[in-house]
C-alpha cells in the first residue's frame, strides 16, 4: 500500500496512534504534535482539506473544528451543506419578571441576567438546574433589596 493509501486510511478512522506512529516517515524533520488533542485537530483539518475524503466525513470533521473553536478547511462553497448535515445546537436562557412597575422589572430582570451571566463564567452553561437555582437565588435577594 502507498504511503498516501495508508495516510488517507489514518485519516478516515481517525486513527490517532496510527497517525504519530506515521507522522515521522510522512513528514522527516517537522515536529510531531505534543499531545493527542494536536494530532486530533491536525487530522480533522486535512479532512476538511482532502477532497479524496467522503463527504460526509469532510463536513463532520468541519462542524467538530468550529466547535472546538479551531479554523476549519473546508472550501467555501462546502460550508452551508455540511452546517445542514450536522447542524450546531444552541442553548439559552429565558427571564421573565411579572410586575407593574417597570423600575421593578428592570431590577429583578437585571440581577437575574447578571445571575445568568456569573453561572455561565463559572463554566456551568451545560447545567439548567444550576442556571434556574441560581436565578431564583437572585430573584428572591433582589426582591428582599426592593422589600417586596
Amino acid at each position: 500500500m502507498s504511503s498516501a493509501a495508508e495516510f488517507r486510511n489514518i485519516l478516515v478512522s481517525l486513527d490517532i496512534d496510527g497517525a504519530v506512529s506515521f507522522w515521522g516517515q510522512l513528514f522527516p524533520g517537522h515536529p510531531v504534535p505534543a499531545t493527542r488533542e494536536e494530532v486530533l485537530v491536525s487530522m480533522h483539518m486535512a479532512r476538511t482539506s482532502a477532497s479524496s475524503i467522503n463527504f460526509q466525513e469532510r463536513a463532520y470533521s468541519h462542524c467538530w473544528l468550529l466547535d472546538h473553536n479551531f479554523p476549519s478547511l473546508l472550501p467555501d462553497p462546502l460550508k452551508p451543506r455540511a452546517e445542514r448535515l450536522y447542524p450546531k445546537q444552541v442553548g439559552g436562557v429565558g427571564i421573565s419578571v411579572n410586575s407593574k412597575y417597570p423600575v421593578v422589572q428592570r431590577a429583578i430582570h437585571g440581577a437575574m441576567h447578571n445571575a445568568v451571566l456569573e453561572t455561565y463564567a463559572d463554566g456551568h452553561q451545560d447545567e439548567p438546574e444550576v442556571v434556574k437555582k441560581r436565578m431564583q437565588e437572585a430573584r428572591l435577594r433582589e426582591r428582599k433589596g426592593l422589600m417586596l
